[in-house]
């Protein structure tokens, strides 16, 4: 069979309802896509100009928007390059056919945002009449006069215009009159068109800075300058820790500046969606996953490039080698601010490692490279308020934190508070213990515990003081083999109660308190990370679940409950599980932990009478 060729048959009734329903899913946006164009226009304009090609004084090149309530119209007009009839014939009725992609290839330098010639189409959203009315530049042209209402018949003729440049007249559909409001369009051009290239004016007033921070030397900026821009993108927040320039030519362009702003440690993640990209100066999106490293995702501000790879609608981004050059250039850019801060200014890096710390141990997480980089700059601060890095804290206690298998014990508190009879005892036995109370650190101390050489993570209450290190010593007990049988017949007959509670008796200082509720390491982390992934602990709740309650057979309290009567036994040991199970569920603080050893201290007797 011969082959055939052929032209593909687009059945142009059924453009209109593709373009209202498909392509543009936000009706909002016709005001970047109408006005987008006559920027391009004026733009066009200006390339035309520094190539010679025009002759005269170019005036005044801002874009007018105006509504008329009584006729119900929107009417947005540029003083750009225009059209002629010709122009407007094979612009405006070839859709997408784009007059931007052949000025490009003519004149590289133009800064044109369009491509795809569909944006003009975004006005049927919500118009159901429109008009052009237009006059090229070029001397001797006629205007043109351009009507369509919403389907594929229009009518186009000469027109008596004089002014070179553009005017979309917008007639208004009834279901769409809240467009005819000020304060809707005003709404519309802060969100889409505040930093365009070409002055806007609106009700006689400019709406858009087109010098944006961004598009400037970072030489020529001072701090104040970056504050106050700050102060435009996020009018309600706290001032930010600090910024980080961005300004590429090379492989790919791309300009902007981002914010590390203070994070609220217990819901870091409403501080999410707060960059905007733009192409151009043009706003395209808040959803920025595509381009944005997911753990910088929290940071604040713009990232403005021509390189990226945008849909037709220029709503989002498609994925290519850009981005993800684009990508890795920011991630690196981070990390080079973070090691820099850390270097040039310890004491200041360490006053931020609140906010900061949720970056770095977020990225930490969830970004390899940046892992390799972070762990130098990632620092612990101590119960006592010194910051150390990791290396630095396995040299630190090397003499003291080594266990038996020669792995270095980083022994952490979730609360200084909670835990204060467990502090107290690691720093007796010259523990050095840090604080890790951030949601983020759940996941980060498993991380740790594979990634460093020779490491292991607990938190001070995962057992009892003398086995948190454990070098594989064992302590003598003053209790005979017998004594001992009784010992555990007592507690666990008591232990009962609770039946999760789970017994063991071991030989620890006579000085450490006669028993101790522990939960596991492995069990806790469990606890933390269903908690964290919204389900329910198949655990449970202390008093429900499982849990260590550790009986000192050093203990003089111990010691002294074997010589009561038998009948006194049980009741003795029920008060002292009490007390233990008080110690840790009640805030503790060093008044209740000296209480607590009191109440220990006592006999039996006198434990009663406190009770």
């Amino acid at each position: 069979m011969t082959a055939k060729q052929g032209t593909i048959a687009v059945e142009t009734q059924n453009i209109f309802p593709i373009i209202k329903k498909y392509l543009y899913s936000d009706h909002d946006v016709f005001m970047r896509e109408l006005i987008s164009n006559a920027c391009d226009a004026t733009n066009k304009l200006k390339t035309l100009s520094q190539h010679g090609e025009i002759e005269g004084d170019m005036e005044d090149l801002s874009i007018n928007v105006e509504i008329n309530k009584d006729n119900k119209t929107i009417t947005i007009s540029d003083q750009g390059i225009g059209m002629t009839i010709e122009e407007v014939e094979k612009y405006i009725n070839q859709i997408a056919f784009s007059g931007a992609y052949e000025f490009m290839e003519k004149y590289k330098d133009a800064n044109i945002i369009g491509h795809f010639g569909l944006g003009f189409y975004s006005a049927f959203m919500i118009a159901d009449k429109v008009e052009i009315l237009t006059k090229s530049y070029k001397k001797g042209t006629k205007a043109a006069h351009w009507v369509c209402e919403g389907n594929p018949e229009f009518t186009i003729q000469e027109h008596n215009r004089r002014k070179r440049g553009t005017s979309i007249i917008l007639h208004i559909s009834k279901e769409n009159e809240e467009y005819l409001e000020t304060s809707r369009i005003k709404t519309l051009l802060e969100k889409y068109c505040k930093f365009n290239s070409v002055p806007i004016l609106f009700e006689k007033e400019r709406i858009n800075d087109t010098n944006p921070i961004w598009t400037k030397k970072p030489m020529d900026l001072k701090d104040e300058d970056y504050a106050a821009f700050y102060k435009k993108l996020q009018p309600f927040s706290e001032e930010p820790l600090f910024h980080i320039h961005l300004n590429v030519d090379y492989p790919f362009n791309l300009m902007g500046v981002l914010y590390f702003p203070k994070l609220n440690k217990n819901n870091f993640e409403v501080n999410k969606n707060k960059i905007q990209l733009y192409c151009n100066q043009v706003y395209v999106t808040d959803e920025v996953k595509d381009i944005v490293p997911e753990f910088l995702q929290l940071l604040h501000g713009v990232i403005d490039s021509p390189d990226i790879p945008l849909n037709v609608s220029r709503s989002y981004l498609q994925s290519d080698e850009n981005v993800k050059k684009i990508t890795s250039h920011i991630t690196k850019k981070v990390a080079d601010k973070l090691e820099e801060l850390f270097k040039q200014d310890r004491a200041m890096y360490a006053a931020k490692w609140e906010s900061l710390g949720v970056f770095v141990k977020y990225g930490m997480l969830t970004d390899e490279k940046f892992y390799d980089r972070a762990k130098t700059f990632c620092i612990f601060e101590t119960i006592e308020g010194e910051y150390l890095t990791i290396a630095e804290y396995k040299e630190k206690v090397k003499n003291i934190q080594v266990d038996k298998n020669d792995k270095t014990v980083f022994l952490y508190t979730h609360d200084i508070v909670a835990q204060d009879a467990q502090l107290q005892a690691c720093k007796e036995r010259g523990m050095l213990v840090i604080k890790l109370d951030h949601i983020i650190d759940t996941h980060l101390v498993s991380q740790l515990e594979y990634k460093v050489e020779k490491a292991t993570f607990k938190r001070i209450d995962a057992e009892s003081i003398d086995k948190l290190v454990d070098k594989g010593e064992q302590k003598e007990s003053v209790l005979s083999t017998e004594q001992k049988e009784r010992l555990k017949t007592i507690c666990e007959k008591a232990a009962k109660a609770v039946p999760s509670a789970m017994v063991q008796l071991q030989n620890l200082d006579p000085n450490d308190n006669p028993l101790e509720i522990v939960k596991p390491e492995f069990i806790r982390r469990m606890e933390e990370m269903q908690k964290i992934q919204g389900g329910a602990s198949w655990m449970g709740e202390l008093g429900g679940n499982t849990y260590n309650l550790i009986v000192n057979t050093n203990n003089k309290a111990i010691i002294d409950l074997l010589e009561l009567p038998e009948s006194e036994q049980l009741q003795a040991f029920q008060h002292y599980h009490k007390i233990a199970r008080l110690s840790k569920n009640m805030l503790q603080g060093a008044e209740l932990t000296t209480l607590i050893r009191e109440l220990y201290t006592k006999s039996y007797k006198k434990v009663t009478q406190t009770d």
